[in-house]
């Protein structure tokens, strides 16, 4: 399975998370002031690019890490790092590839990391810092204690973030109760989860980064995102069409996930994107939910039988009012879950709108 570049950096800097042995090998080499180039796997590409220094092939350890770059050249590592393959070996990447670096040593790892796929970690020894090249990208490594300070911010962020979410959440509920929604609505609901996803996936970087150091943010960021409700696939595929299709849904997830953070703020914008509106002055126009959103809160209810009941129904309203016979007529909906669907939305509605009056 082919992996994205982004993909690809993740999992390069879980291998290079504090806690690990190739992080604390990184260290000492910083501590000892001197630079090193590691390539962290080894194939036919790397062999080809590979000239001069010899095969060691033992078990990798911090301390023989920071001996072997002592001495000038590249050292080669299996991909997790678990052995240490060659050292003292010169890199010939391909000269044409462009670079923005300007160091010998950024500037070769930058063309190992572009040419072979293959992650190399750099370690300056005039700047002082550790660079990780990884299919075209750069990440300069950073001390906890900065990863951190970011990370705290962003979690003061997040919290935000999520107590309105709540709130337009459990606004779209009763007003979808009450037949009253607008485009206005359902545009406000997908800002804020889009919002709340973002810098949760912003979060979870910092948590990977910072390795057995962000273990207590790791647990706090598991308390701000439990829960969270339906995501932005639910709300979408229960304002479109009948006739929209798996995949355009998907489209419209995605065309929403890569929005520009200033667009993001646009509600027209935003209602275009996931085909709520077709014009830039329909956001007070009224919508009718499906009910997908709202059935699936029933856990006692298959999703099979949850999409079953809304497509017999055809909308939230005559699911709302259908009675326990009405209910049964649905294949997979005997009486005793007829029962269950008919308390479970009763709740829903009175928990809705009294979060909504008082």
């Amino acid at each position: 399975m082919v992996r994205s570049p982004e993909e690809s950096l993740k999992a390069t800097l879980a291998r290079v998370a504090p806690g690990t042995p190739l992080r604390d090998g990184l260290e000492r080499i910083l501590r000892g002031r001197t630079g090193a180039l590691i390539v962290l796997g080894s194939d036919r590409t790397i062999d080809q690019i590979c000239s001069g220094g010899f095969e060691i092939g033992i078990d990798f350890s911090p301390t023989r890490l920071r001996e072997l770059a002592k001495m000038d050249g590249a050292i080669i590592c299996d991909k997790d790092a678990n052995k240490i393959l060659r050292a003292g070996v010169q890199l010939v990447p391909d000269p044409t590839i462009e670079t923005q670096e300007s160091g010998t040593r950024h500037r070769t790892a930058e063309r190992v990391a572009i040419q072979t796929g293959v992650s190399v970690v750099s370690v300056s020894q005039s700047m002082q810092i550790i660079a990780l090249y990884v299919d075209g990208l750069r990440h300069v490594l950073e001390g906890s204690e900065k990863v951190l300070a970011r990370a705290n911010q962003a979690l003061a962020t997040l919290e935000r973030y999520r107590s309105r979410l709540d709130q337009v959440t459990s606004s779209l509920s009763a007003l979808e109760i009450e037949a009253m929604v607008t485009v206005r609505d359902v545009a406000v609901t997908l800002q804020r989860q889009e919002m709340v996803r973002r810098i949760s996936v912003e979060i979870a970087q910092y948590v990977l980064e910072l390795g057995v150091d962000g273990r207590l943010l790791s647990l706090q960021l598991d308390e701000l995102t439990v829960g969270r409700g339906a995501d932005s696939r639910m709300v979408i595929r229960d304002y479109l069409d009948e006739s929209a299709t798996p995949a355009s849904i998907a489209a419209a997830v995605e065309a929403l996930t890569e929005i520009d953070s200033t667009d993001l703020i646009d509600l027209n914008r935003i209602a275009n994107l996931v085909g709520l509106t077709s014009g830039q002055d329909s956001l007070e126009a009224v919508v009718q939910p499906r009910g997908y959103r709202l059935v699936s809160g029933l856990k006692a209810v298959p999703r099979a039988v949850a999409d079953r009941l809304v497509e017999h129904f055809g909308g939230l309203q005559n699911l709302m009012a259908a009675t326990i016979d009405e209910l049964m007529a649905v294949d997979g909906i005997g009486e005793q879950r007829a029962r269950t669907v008919r308390e479970g939305l009763s709740r829903i509605a009175e928990a809705s709108l009294l979060d909504r009056f008082m």
